[in-house]
């Protein structure tokens, strides 16, 4: 599991003074301003003093960036934090995403369906990318009745996917099969 969580991407500027927007991963999109300094993948610091809702995203100000060059520089930069900076969860049923990397997707004859290689969100929900024994990339929706039982520290998930999602495609049009 990585030391680092990805907690939100700096999108365009907002303005000429320096503000940004920032896409969050955070359960409470204003929560990102509450970890303390977060690192880019450089290893350079990013101290968020202030930060306001805006529709799908947070405008913030960070420490250090006044004018929109500077603003505009910094477009497209993830922002980490350390593991060990994040609250336990009380919820047995919260994870985080990047725990859910690498586990194995077990279907219910038990036989394992693939991996989990990231987790999407195309706005409908989280879909676990999943890459099967033959190399493909399925994705099925992340939810309690697909995927109703987890266990993160066996690197493992019981999955119920729905009928026919982790067949083969033969290639074939659906008119072409009749």
């Amino acid at each position: 599991m990585s030391d680092l969580i990805l907690l939100g991407i700096v999108g365009a500027p907002h303005g000429v003074r320096g503000e940004i927007r920032i896409k969050t991963f955070t359960g409470d999109p204003l929560a990102i301003a509450d970890y303390g300094p977060l690192t880019d993948s450089k290893g350079r610091s990013f101290e968020i003093t202030d930060v306001r809702p805006a529709r799908e995203v947070v405008v913030a100000r960070l420490k250090g960036v006044s004018t929109r060059e500077a603003a505009e520089a910094l477009n497209g930069v993830e922002l980490f934090v350390a593991r060990d900076k994040l609250p336990e969860s009380e919820d047995e049923d919260e994870f985080l995403q990047a725990d859910l990397i690498g586990c194995s997707v077990i279907g219910p004859d038990g036989a394992t369906l693939g991996t989990v290689s990231a987790v999407e969100n195309y706005g409908a929900g989280d879909l676990l990318d999943i890459e099967t024994p033959d190399g493909r990339s399925v994705l099925m929706p992340f939810t309690k009745a697909f995927a109703p039982r987890i266990d993160i520290s066996a690197r493992r998930i019981e999955a119920e996917p729905p009928a026919g999602l982790f067949e083969p495609d033969d290639g074939r049009s659906d008119d072409a099969k009749r």
